[in-house]
């Protein structure tokens, strides 16, 4: 029994975890408003910009987890304009997922937190939460796709190397910590 109550404890902290990274992302992305910030790097990167989370090439913006790839890439002036383009072209797209994305995310918060149960509820939320995953997964992919497309084949190929790397190096953090002791144990 306890150990059920850990489970749902877990799931909860989880949940509400997610909600307020979902709300942070929202908030950055549209704290940048109509012009946004952009940027190849950090404070005085090559297009004199910041960049940072919910940036275009930050961590929370549409840029994804390729923004921090392609500074790795050498780009042409000719290339990082082009890359703005391609993000400026999904911003109004990307800003309406995450409010969705928050929005979701807060029904399903909200479900699992009332004061009476409801499954059909929960699951009904949890669906519309996977609804917009599937459509944040589906523009992701789109805007891979058109940034890949203006890349070189050596900066093709150097891109996929890197997510590769990556790859390997998520897979090797997941063993070490399955491999390490579980300290809530007895």
């Amino acid at each position: 029994m306890t150990s059920t109550f850990t489970r749902v404890g877990r799931m909860l902290g989880v949940a509400a975890i997610s909600v307020v990274m979902a709300g942070v992302g929202y908030q950055n992305i549209s704290a940048q408003g109509p012009g946004g910030r952009g940027g190849f790097g950090g404070p005085g990167g090559p297009m004199g910009r910041r960049g940072g989370p919910g940036g275009p090439m930050g961590p929370g913006g549409p840029g994804g987890l390729l923004g921090p790839m392609l500074r790795q890439l050498n780009l042409t002036s000719d290339q990082q304009d082009r890359v703005k383009q391609i993000l400026d072209s999904h911003r109004a797209d990307q800003q309406a997922l995450g409010q969705r994305a928050m929005t979701a995310h807060q029904a399903l918060q909200d479900a699992m937190t009332s004061s009476t149960f409801d499954e059909a509820t929960i699951r009904a939320r949890a669906a519309d939460v996977a609804a917009v995953d599937a459509d944040a997964a589906v523009a992701e992919a789109r805007l891979y796709g058109e940034v890949f497309q203006i890349l070189t084949p050596d900066q093709q190929s150097k891109l996929q190397q890197l997510q590769a790397d990556m790859k390997s190096r998520a897979q090797q953090m997941q063993q070490n910590r399955q491999n390490r002791p579980n300290r809530g144990q007895r």
